[in-house]
């Protein structure tokens, strides 16, 4: 009798000889569970080791496909090759060692066939590949193909996704070979566990079939003899069964635990495999970029810089663009008839300065020139310059307001706007303010302080091209406001004022004047704890062109940082209002700005691209390099007016092919990487009902005490407009204009009767000839441009700013002074605005209102 049966008989002595048999081989069928599966000896019955399973053919698919690039180039022949789920393109097959265009990946990609030739594949994101066959039966022949192997892609997804590991994978080499050894033996010992378990679960089947059958019998037996051998027959198929039980229980608790545990091991080394896999890819699209980086250089063609490597069309832009907009023909370039081309080129710089930036900065300070002891512009200069909240006292700040009333929506009627002009002067139309925004001009050219901290970080700098770099992104920052801004600000009164007294929460303080009203002319002034000034007059001249209005500030904006008394200078570029008669109204900013330091003669020339419909660039694209006083650029600028600004360090620079303008040769830049100098910050929750006024624009109109009854917050018609009472507001509006029109003509006649004669004859001819009299319409050369010269009040010089009369005023707060900078006559701030302030004495301020 064999060891088992002894043990059996020692602990069920009832049961008889043929169920002692079946149990012994079910106590060693336990005693297998309970052991490792390389300690257990072979039986006469052994488990058949799993058959691994036959690799299946190779699913590659290559072949010539038509891909869709763009509205100029239509479709172009391209080599698709179809690879373990992933469909890649090429322009050549010559290309398949060195250069993949694109990949997808079809596991998650959607297939659509559109027509008998042409077909879609897109992942539901930013890759859509709209492609075209040669015939019906070959774009047949790659739907099947790629059917086939979405489907292999889509199930291999989720067997991989089921493995993990518990400890870290070795990295290479013998590890990997161990682990694999280590894979194939767990997987031997659960196969051995679940044969065992199949085992187990067949004598229950039996056994429990047997103790059915017994209590069956048992319900038909009569009382007498053979009743107790029923009951011990009842009694070892039940003893038997839960034997079996409990072994399968235990069985299947020690699979799981097993299971579990590697379960775990495998996930965390499918993982590192992954993450080892991306930053292959990473790496190589890197070299791919450079390479091809290196290729267009060399030929001299149109690159981009490698933050912008992307040239899909940005989502901001209001024409979207059919398919994937990565396949570029380097071959050929296409541009709008009014685009400028590209006037320079950037490439990644050679890794050496990579490897030298971060740990010897002096030494490419040197070689830049400037070691004269000064810090160059690197990530801690630039990244990380705020004002330490430590060493500022903590004063409580006033909570300003976040939200102002939902804009209403009426219906704007033009023809009862425009019955009510028929037999008026066209300098008495009144202008409704359905067209305007609760602000007036001067709270508008306040909000070009919405990111002062430029400014802030710019006076710490004790290199001038640093903080130029700090300013051109200042200057940038001042249109971000204005993408989504289509209403007018109102046209502010002569003598209105506005204050903006920030010292609190931000360091500065801010007054602007309207110093004139023919030409509109108002003059700013703002000043820093933090050390820096900011002054600048604008006047504003407008041509209308049917289609759209363009708007042309006039006049310098200045920037005096006290410390390094570099004192800067530049000019705002042309702002243009497009679809004024039919759609949709939508904004752009184009042109050029040079920002000056006249201390130094450094120079950043910033350049603003229109936006142009065939244009691959991405919209409202800025671009600029930063040049000392000898003309070596030292740094380039790069990014979006509206979203942010990036910058990269010059390390080198040479001349490209003569693809440039006009045959001349481009400047090739070799830059470091790009980082980011200015990012505009997210507007407030329910913007698009708050006239898509920014955190700052919403506070610009809170009421205050305190300040002058000239300024723009007691004005009663934007009060009322803000309000939503807007027919109150038109009345409003009418009675200031015809308040502003006789104080006007007062003021003149008053300059009438003190004037000599000599002097009062040319006042009279200059009154006859006003816009008050006569309307002028001057034709411009162009056929299609007209520019309008109204004389008006502030509605009117909507269309014109640009009258030669001058206004009989003298401001109360600014004078009239030659710029020893410029040249140019400007309003200079003169003082005494906020002594008057503190003061409370106001009685020379004129009632306008």
């Amino acid at each position: 009798m064999s060891p088992s049966c002894h043990v059996a008989l020692h602990y069920f002595p009832e049961v008889s000889s043929d169920v002692l048999r079946e149990l012994s081989g079910f106590l060693f069928i336990i005693h297998r569970l309970k052991t490792p599966s390389d300690t257990v000896k072979p039986r006469a019955v052994v488990m058949s080791e799993p058959k691994a399973p036959t690799p299946a053919p190779g699913d590659t698919y290559k072949g010539w496909l038509f891909k869709w690039t763009n509205y100029i180039k239509g479709y172009q022949r391209r080599w698709f090759v179809l690879s373990n789920g992933l469909l890649s393109y090429y322009r050549t097959q010559a290309e398949m060692g060195h250069t993949c265009r694109g990949t997808i990946n079809l596991a998650t990609a959607n297939i659509a066939v559109e027509d008998s030739c042409n077909f879609v594949i897109s992942n539901g994101g930013t890759q859509t590949y709209h492609l075209k066959a040669s015939s019906e039966v070959e774009r047949q022949r790659w739907i099947t193909a790629l059917e086939l192997a979405k489907a292999k892609a889509v199930r291999m997804q989720p067997e991989s996704d089921e493995s993990g590991d518990d400890s870290t994978p070795p990295a290479s080499g013998q590890g990997a070979g161990s682990r694999n050894s280590e894979v194939q033996s767990t997987l031997r010992t659960l196969s051995s566990k679940v044969e065992d378990l199949s085992t187990c679960n067949d004598l229950i089947a039996k056994h429990g079939s047997a103790l059915q059958r017994s209590l069956s019998e048992l319900e038909g037996v009569r009382l007498g003899g053979e009743t107790s051998e029923k009951f011990r027959q009842v009694t070892e198929r039940a003893t038997l069964f839960r034997i079996t039980s409990n072994a399968m229980i235990n069985a299947c608790q020690d699979f799981l635990t097993l299971a579990q545990t590697h379960s775990k091991r495998w996930q965390k080394a499918l993982q590192s495999e992954r993450e080892q896999r991306v930053r292959l890819e990473e790496t190589l699209e890197q070299l791919a970029k450079q390479h091809n980086h290196l290729e267009r250089a060399f030929r001299g063609a149109t690159v981009l810089p490698s933050s912008q490597s992307n040239p899909s069309i940005d989502s901001k832009g209001p024409v979207p663009v059919k398919g994937d907009a990565s396949d570029e023909d380097d071959e050929n370039e296409f541009f709008d008839a009014c685009e400028d081309v590209q006037e320079f080129i950037t490439v990644p710089a050679d890794p050496k300065y990579h490897r030298r930036s971060g740990s010897n900065v002096s030494g490419i300070s040197s070689e830049l020139g400037m070691d004269d002891g000064t810090t160059s512009l690197d990530e801690q200069s630039l990244a990380s310059n705020p004002e330490s909240p430590q060493s500022q006292e903590l004063v409580p700040v006033r909570k300003r307001r976040s939200r102002i009333p939902d804009k209403p929506n009426y219906s704007l009627n033009l023809w009862s706007i425009m019955k009510n002009c028929i037999g008026k002067e066209l300098s008495k139309i009144p202008m409704p303010v359905n067209f305007n925004e609760p602000l007036s001009m001067l709270q508008r050219l306040s909000e070009d302080l919405e990111y002062y901290e430029l400014l802030d970080r710019g006076a710490k700098c004790q290199n001038s091209l640093e903080q130029m770099c700090y300013v051109a992104a200042f200057t940038v920052s001042s249109y971000s406001t204005t993408v989504h801004r289509t209403g007018k600000p109102f046209n502010p009164l002569l003598g209105e004022t506005f204050e903006l007294d920030r010292v609190q929460e931000s360091g500065y303080r801010s007054l602007c004047e309207q110093v004139s009203h023919h030409p509109p002319a108002a003059a700013h002034h703002a000043i820093s704890e933090r050390g820096w000034t900011l002054r600048q007059e604008i006047a504003l001249a407008s041509k209308f062109r049917g289609k759209y209005l363009s708007i042309m500030p006039l006049g310098s904006i200045h920037c005096i940082f006290e410390k390094s008394t570099n004192h800067y200078t530049w000019k705002k570029v042309t702002t243009t209002v497009h679809n004024i008669i039919v759609g949709k109204l939508w904004i752009d900013q184009s042109g050029e700005i040079d920002v000056v330091n006249h201390k130094t003669g450094d120079r950043c020339h910033l350049k603003f691209a229109p936006y142009s419909y065939f244009s691959r660039d991405v919209a409202r694209k800025v671009t600029g390099v930063v040049t000392d006083k000898d003309g070596k650029a030292h740094y380039v600028l790069s990014g979006t007016w509206d979203e942010k600004m990036e910058y990269s360090r010059v390390m080198q620079s040479s001349r490209g092919g003569e693809n440039g303008a006009e045959g001349r040769q481009k400047t090739v830049y070799q830059t470091l990487k790009a980082k980011e100098l200015w990012r505009k910050t997210p507007l407030p929750e329910g913007a698009e009902n708050m006239y898509y006024f920014s955190t700052l624009a919403l506070t610009l109109n809170e009421p205050e005490e305190g300040v002058a009854p000239t300024d723009s917050r007691r004005r009663p018609d934007q009060r009322l407009m803000e309000q939503g009472r807007w027919e109150e507001a038109n009345a409003e509006k009418q009675r200031l204009e015809e308040k502003q029109r006789t104080v006007r003509r007062e003021r003149e006649r008053e300059a009438n009767r003190t004037a000599s004669p000599s002097e009062e004859a040319l006042i009279e001819d200059s009154i006859s000839d006003s816009p008050l009299k006569t309307e002028e319409v001057e034709i411009a050369s162009e056929p299609s441009e007209t520019t309008y010269k109204t004389d008006t009040d502030e509605t009117s010089s909507d269309l014109s700013l640009s009258s030669g009369h001058q206004d009989n005023y003298t401001p109360m707060w600014f004078e009239r002074l030659v710029d020893p900078m410029t040249g140019e006559t400007t309003h200079i701030y003169k003082g005494g605005y906020w002594e008057a302030k503190e003061q409370g004495s106001w009685d020379s301020c004129p009632d306008i209102f």
